[in-house]
């Protein structure tokens, strides 16, 4: 029988890594709160919601104008899976009724016929599925599906569950080729994944069987969305849409066709999401080699150290293969989130642990990067150099933020980074019939069952430290597997079971562990894992004759506030001897920060703008942080790729 890898119930892990355990706590004590006063607009100097405020004027119990973002509904389902999530972990439970009493007015939004959203709804009710290019009302209702999934899994209570239900039956009506059937497909992608997940909780097939539809029907010709715009006769709410390209949404064509990573970052990565769910459900061959195809070209050629995709500040997508800019990037913090849920289907898909390497690069890097060590402040784009004094409002560097930012008119990056981050769990651990597989060395603990067998692991890692000791307890003697990714950094692996030196069998990139016996044994994992310099392609073009320094998962970056300003003219040797220095106390997670010696070069022309070069080097002495830590200190600049001086 085929081994069916899925996410075993959250309420059995409890995170306690000091990095991750620090924000997984901070989401429920600090965010949780933060974000909701948000979605209320009580918080004063921030970027309005209107979100609560919406519901309440679709509700009819609010007379006033509908406001903010027209796909802003969302925010408040993320918000509401984010709690679930702290919910089922046992946290934040002050916000249980909070959140009934909201999902009632939700519930109180919903049109008779299960349509819900706020936009269409108040402001044009007579076009409700008329734009599906921009109007977001697939998307919407996809981000509410997932919520609810969370919510009913976290609590028992079906509230939100049904009115889910009630939005998804409507679509299945409307959406269709069948006689007097819509066949329009979402702008943006979301709808797809979120089907998938309800068609698995309830058991009912016809979602994903509609989940697969809006797969299939992408693509065609004529293009949908084309006529669409066309027919609207040049109407547009996001007047950048006006010279439309198909591959924007990933619509130039079908989706198993598809070989290169195209358009909007983030709706590229929930459609290759749901493309991974579907070649599972339905046994694809062809979508499967296309998700495969597809993850190659991201992680091969458009992809940054820091797992951040989507390089063009304009329309926030992918370009060409090795354009990856690093001051004027975009990388949106929601687009790593994607290639993390890609990631982990692939993952599931085909048993093949390597998958987790840019799902644990971005969550380690840019996903960090895009919350602060408080959880109040956001990074929408997450650049690897940044200069403040150009990141001006109406220049081309606009979109580039020099310091955490408290909410954004276009909101989706904050609730994806809290919900990521509170179901964390999920990207450790993995489970199937007869396995458990522990798929990133992060300090954790989980309570699951493997049949009949009730099976505890708990990670103590010291990931840097080259050490991993791993207690398993099995209450009964039922044979089961521990499969354990072996990360490519974590050099020479030993084993040790009990006291006894092993030597297990490495499967798809899983070091596979036999347990058949009750009881409690340990098994110490040790290796090397050595901070280094890495370099680039030669074809990326912006790292030219530069260097990068990577410990483990992390990428390290300079700031300022340790290395003085006009961080570019600092050049280092590629062979630069490394020092691992205890942690930046300001910092969370105690991960260590690297010192290391280098030159700053002067080129002698200071009196005027050009000169002769008369180039000088003065030593210095270097301190290099995580990335995904940087800027919670000190503001300013900011940079992840050095010059190398290179002996030639």
């Amino acid at each position: 029988m085929k081994s069916h890898i899925h996410i075993p119930p959250l309420n059995g892990i409890r995170i306690t890594d000091p990095l991750f355990g620090h924000y997984a706590d901070m989401v429920a004590e600090k965010l949780i709160p933060y974000q909701w006063e948000i979605l209320n607009d009580r918080v004063p100097g921030t970027e309005k919601s209107y979100c609560v405020a919406n519901f309440r004027i679709a509700a009819g119990e609010l007379d006033d104008v509908r406001q903010g973002a027209i796909f802003c509904d969302t925010d408040a389902y993320k918000w509401l899976e984010t709690l679930a999530y702290c919910l089922e972990a046992g946290k934040a439970q002050e916000y249980e009724a909070v959140a009934d009493e909201f999902i009632e007015l939700i519930g109180r939004a919903q049109q008779p016929d299960g349509y819900l959203n706020t936009y269409f709804s108040v402001v044009c009710p007579d076009k409700k599925w008329t734009n599906l290019s921009e109007g977001h009302e697939l998307y919407g209702a996809g981000h509410l599906i997932e919520a609810a999934a969370a919510y009913y899994k976290a609590t028992g209570k079906d509230a939100l569950l049904n009115i889910a239900r009630r939005f998804a039956d409507l679509i299945c009506t409307v959406f269709g080729d069948g006689e007097g059937q819509h066949r329009g497909y979402p702008g943006h992608q979301e709808i797809e994944l979120a089907l998938v997940k309800l068609g698995r909780i309830t058991g009912e097939r016809r979602y994903i069987e509609k989940a697969r539809y809006f797969l299939d029907i992408r693509g065609g010709e004529p293009n949908y969305i084309l006529e669409e715009i066309k027919g609207r006769n040049g109407e547009l709410i996001f007047p950048e849409f006006k010279n439309y390209d198909p591959k924007y949404s990933q619509s130039h064509m079908p989706p198993a066709l598809q070989t290169t990573a195209e358009g909007h970052a983030v709706r590229a990565m929930y459609m290759y999401s749901a493309m991974a769910d579907a070649a599972k459900e339905y046994n694809d061959s062809a979508m499967k080699a296309a998700c495969r195809t597809l993850w190659k070209n991201i992680t091969e050629k458009r992809m940054y150290i820091t797992g951040g995709i989507g390089s063009s500040g304009h329309l926030e997508r992918f370009t060409a293969d090795y354009d990856l800019p690093n001051d004027r990037m975009y990388c949106e913090s929601c687009a790593s989130v994607g290639l993390m849920m890609f990631g982990q289907r692939m993952a599931e898909l085909t048993g093949e642990a390597h998958y987790y390497d840019a799902v644990e690069r971005a969550l380690c890097n840019t996903v960090l990067a895009g919350i602060d060590a408080e959880g109040d402040r956001y990074f929408y784009v997450n650049p690897l150099e940044v200069w403040p004094d150009n990141c001006l409002s109406n220049t081309s560097m606009e979109h580039v933020k020099p310091v955490r930012q408290p909410w954004f008119a276009c909101a989706c990056c904050p609730p994806n980074i809290a919900r990521t981050l509170a179901s964390v769990g999920q990207y450790i651990y993995a489970q199937d019939e007869k396995s458990v597989y522990i798929n990133q060395f992060i300090s954790s603990v989980i309570d699951t069952r493997i049949q009949s067998a009730g099976v505890k692991l708990s990670i103590e890692s010291d990931l840097l430290g080259g050490k991993v000791d791993i207690s398993i307890l099995s209450d009964r003697a039922q044979p089961f597997t521990l499969r354990v990714r072996i990360p490519e950094y974590f050099r020479t692996p030993q084993f040790v079971l009990e006291g006894r030196s092993i030597s297990p069998v490495i499967e798809n990139g899983y070091a596979v562990l036999a347990v058949s016996r009750a009881g409690e044994q340990h098994l110490r994992i040790t290796g090397t894992v050595q901070p280094a310099w890495i370099a680039a392609n030669t074809h990326v073009r912006a790292d030219a004759g530069k260097v990068a320094l990577q410990y483990g998962p992390y990428v390290y970056c300079l700031e300022q506030t340790d290395n003085g300003s006009e961080l570019p003219n600092i050049f280092v040797r590629s062979e630069a001897d490394i020092r691992i220095d205890a942690p930046t106390s300001e910092l969370p997670g105690q991960l260590p920060a690297l010192k290391f010696d280098g030159k700053r070069i002067s080129s002698g022309v200071e009196n005027a703008l050009y000169g002769s070069p008369s180039f000088q080097a003065s030593d210095v002495h270097l301190t290099a942080v995580p990335y995904g830590l940087w800027c919670n200190r000190e503001p300013g600049e900011m940079l992840v790729w050095l010059h190398s001086l290179m002996s030639l």
